[in-house]
């Protein structure tokens, strides 16, 4: 028995797809690339065309009137860290790039997951789904990214928000799956609406797991950023790649070393935004 002929081969069938798509839906994949492209550009321009030291000094004002002032201390010191090592220029790309992306994949995530929530049958369908997205190496989704999209930043958002997605989808369906019946009962005995319930009961009781799904989405997408590093994405993941193939020790931990900072610049400041916004919510309720 030949058995090459038993070899299973997905690319046999999915290079027609992608070439099919390719022919017919150039024009929608050329729209998408050109207004990732002009969002991208905006943020990057409004990041890099003040000095650092006024975007530090917005951002920690920012952070000690919205927030408090500990989150104020850390953006300062993440911002500061992120310019004194040389790369910010590049840390405020990628911090445009896990900004764009992670807005993208709570978007579509946070409604998705609410409507599993709602429907188990919804839910049963989509977790074997989310399974094997969470399973799948991040390397995949850049392959059929840039065959669509080509090389550059573009693909590498399309693979970031496609890799953040199923946490925070996840997590959001274990959120509201979790908020007490006994208040969703008492929201509708006092005749609540439905938009009421969910914006002043459920969303407020679920916002701790919620902080922990945005969490994992803006880890994994600054995971993938560095990844799409190598398909020309720019930012600190090119900077990684730098270092590595050069074999410069001290460059690779200078560029890691600032994603860490940002990292840790991003979940502080959503946490606190967010924290703050169902503290403000539930008040007015």
């Amino acid at each position: 028995m030949n058995l090459d002929l038993l070899r299973f081969s997905p690319g046999t069938y999915l290079a027609p797809v992608v070439d099919w798509l390719n022919t017919n839906f150039h024009p929608v994949f050329e729209g998408i690339t050109k207004l990732i492209e002009a969002v991208l550009g905006g943020i990057e321009a409004a990041l890099l065309y003040p000095p650092p030291y006024a975007v530090i000094a917005i951002a920690v004002l920012f952070a000690a009137f919205v927030i408090n002032i500990r989150v104020a201390i850390v953006t300062a010191v993440a911002l500061t860290f992120c310019l004194f090592t040389g790369f910010w220029a590049a840390s405020m790309q990628t911090l445009a790039l896990v900004t764009v992306a992670v807005a993208i994949s709570v978007s579509i995530a946070f409604p998705l997951g609410i409507l599993a929530s709602r429907y188990k049958t919804f839910e049963k369908v989509v977790r074997p789904l989310l399974d094997i997205m969470q399973t799948v190496p991040p390397w995949v989704y850049l392959i059929p990214a840039v065959m669509i999209f080509s090389l550059g930043r573009v693909p590498a958002i399309i693979a970031t928000i496609v890799y953040g997605v199923p946490p925070m989808l996840r997590l959001t369906t274990l959120a509201f799956n979790q908020v007490p019946t006994d208040l969703l009962e008492l929201g509708q005995a006092t005749g609540a609406p439905p938009r009421s319930i969910l914006f002043k009961i459920e969303i407020p009781s679920a916002m701790p797991t919620l902080l922990v799904g945005l969490n994992q989405c803006i880890l994994l997408s600054l995971a993938m950023v560095v990844l799409a590093g190598l398909v020309g994405a720019g930012g600190l993941g090119a900077e990684v790649t730098r270092g590595l193939t050069r074999m410069e020790m001290g460059l690779g931990l200078r560029a890691g070393l600032a994603i860490v900072a940002i990292a840790i610049l991003l979940d502080r400041l959503s946490k606190g935004a967010l924290q703050d916004r169902a503290r403000s919510s539930a008040k007015h309720g």
